[in-house]
């Protein structure tokens, strides 16, 4: 199905004037830039700079300068364009500083307020806006339910069109939140929507129009731009693509015209005079940025990492201020070392790019670990060490004590620990799996770079549960059971039938086809459903349908979207 796609997949310097791959920018003279340096940075992109693929733009920042941009790969596979400094990105959901940054700007400009609430700006939205204040949109704690996973399960696509009145229309008639505003932090975007909506309230123009004169203009970052018409032209543009089964790469844009989530174009010399603005006050101030960057306290008191757009914390003990973006065939990355006065910025045009282990890889070239540190988030510099800790040899016998399926009750998903070749693998179903290594006897790290995951088990000879603890994210709580693996025909047949849900407009029915459980959405064939447990089904490991006693109704949930209603016809 059509919509099938989101859930599945759910630099030195090039000359700055039409730069060839290859040409480096020579550094300022307190940092040198040494042959084997210049080396070991390409060595990281090793596998991106070839001639027939997309790739990616790196620029490296330090004390107000670039020391070293490159390219690598193709911004255009079709014309065979080179990665420029000056190739403009789509940078997916690391534009949401931008949108935050319009709303702390007209705050300080004395034309909001950022606790007044959703419903001052949108009076039509259910009562619960009155609880919403534009600080909770800012930092993910609202529990506005994510507007891009309603779309996929209303049975649209990456590349289906739908418009700003058609995302209103579905989160007015949400009926819930994922949670009471301020409860907990989930990443929705939503939220930043809805903050673009604010800004063109208050302002009477677009957010584009506003950060063009509030920002863009004043910065002189002439190549940076909100992108609301798919159909306009922007120069240097870089394509996106994604990966074919063949080996080879599709065209991979959208159509979609939404800002505030995303929808920035830029470019790495455009980023750097942004960051450049986090050190010189002329046009943004100082309060400015402090606002930008003060992170979330929740209602309980405890202190999440994100902040407006941006997250703040630790990495090797240095303070970093960062934030990534996906979407279509774009992916993007900045990290931000204020205490150093360095960044790391990766822009890459392809689905399958990690920007984050690039970013990670270029960072250590250049930065050692801090041992010890004097700021404040100790939680944060546990996570550092941990993710540098040393791992440990367990017996293949005592890994199989782990084995099982565990059932998060709040998140509302189903994941599997099994052993592959010796290796304990965190599965996340629909052939998504994570290989753990173990740092004592019960607790594991998430393989890979800089990667602070920690997954712990409550016992390592008799596990009855584990905690998954993903910094800037949260604590996730598994309980094991005993999974349900086959219906009988008459089993299936309570669950089969049309459900409807108003707060979508959907039409969800589900069928025995050959003794298997299957999933319609408005008439069109989507997936097997997998029975979890009693009354609890899922699609892709990561979809739950969780039925009444009755059948008549059941709720479904979806990551950033939860407990939606649907009842029987």
């Amino acid at each position: 199905m059509k919509f099938k796609s989101l859930f599945l997949s759910v630099f030195l310097v090039f000359a700055f004037a039409k730069a060839v791959s290859g040409q480096i920018k020579t550094p300022p003279t307190h940092i040198k830039i040494t042959p084997e340096l210049a080396a070991q940075v390409d060595a990281v992109f090793a596998d991106t700079d070839k001639a027939d693929h997309p790739g990616a733009a790196l620029g490296i920042f330090k004390d107000g300068e670039i020391i070293y941009a490159k390219g690598y790969g193709y911004a255009n596979l079709e014309y065979d364009i080179p990665i420029s400094s000056t190739s403009v990105f789509r940078i997916a959901s690391t534009s949401k500083q931008f949108t935050a940054a319009c709303i702390v700007l007209l705050a300080q400009q004395g034309k909001l307020s950022l606790d007044a609430t959703l419903d001052t700006f949108l009076p039509a939205f259910p009562s619960y806006a009155k609880t919403i204040t534009v600080r909770h949109l800012l930092n993910h704690t609202s529990g506005i339910r994510d507007y891009l996973t309603l779309a996929s399960l209303s049975g649209l696509g990456d590349e289906d069109f739908y418009t700003d009145q058609d995302v209103m229309k579905w989160l007015i008639n949400q009926e819930e939140l994922n949670f009471k505003p301020g409860d907990e932090h989930l990443y929705s975007n939503s939220g930043y929507w809805l903050l673009g909506q604010i800004v063109q309230k208050v302002t009477g123009t677009s957010m584009a129009d506003y950060a063009q004169k509030e920002i863009f203009k004043p910065l002189g970052m002439n190549n940076t731009h909100f992108h609301n018409d798919y159909t306009a032209i922007v120069k240097n543009r870089a394509s996106g693509y994604s990966p074919t089964q063949d080996g080879g790469f599709q065209i991979s844009m959208t159509t979609l015209n939404m800002i505030g989530d995303g929808g920035i174009f830029t470019t790495i010399e455009d980023v750097k005079k942004w960051d450049d603005a986090y050190y010189n006050s002329t046009v943004l101030t100082q309060n400015f940025w402090k606002t930008m960057t003060t992170t979330t306290i929740l209602n309980d008191g405890t202190t999440n990492e994100y902040a407006s757009g941006l997250e703040v914390g630790l990495y090797d003990g240095h303070k970093i201020i960062s934030h990534g973006g996906a979407f279509v065939g774009f992916r993007a990355q900045k990290f931000q070392f204020p205490d150093k006065h360095f960044t790391v910025v990766v822009l890459a045009n392809r689905g399958d790019a990690n920007p984050d282990d690039l970013a990670s890889k270029v960072t250590d070239l250049f930065l050692d670990p801090i041992e010890t540190s004097t700021h404040a988030e100790d939680a944060a510099v546990s996570n550092s060490a941990f993710a540098k800790a040393n791992s440990i040899k367990i017996p293949t016998a005592d890994l199989k004590k782990l084995e099982g399926s565990y059932w998060g009750a709040d998140s509302k998903i189903s994941r599997n620990l099994t052993l592959v070749n010796d290796t304990l693998v965190y599965d996340r179903g629909n052939g998504r799996i994570t290989k753990m290594e173990p740092i004592s006897k019960n607790t594991f790290r998430w393989i890979g770079p800089n990667i602070p995951i920690k997954l712990t088990i409550d016992n390592p000879n008799k596990p009855s549960s584990f905690i998954l603890d993903i910094p800037g994210q949260g604590v996730s709580n598994f309980q094991k059971y005993e999974p349900v693996t086959q219906l009988t025909p008459e089993q299936i047949q309570r669950y089969e039938g049309d459900y409807y849900s108003k707060e979508l407009d959907v039409t969800y029915t589900f069928k025995n086809e050959n003794n298997q459980l299957t999933l319609y959405v408005n008439g069109e064939s989507f997936s097997s459903v997998e029975p979890i447990m009693k009354d609890v089904f899922s699609v892709f490991g990561f979809i739950t349908f969780d039925f009444a006693k009755d059948q008549q109704s059941f709720r479904t949930s979806a990551g950033r979207v939860q407990n939606l209603h649907f009842v029987k016809k």
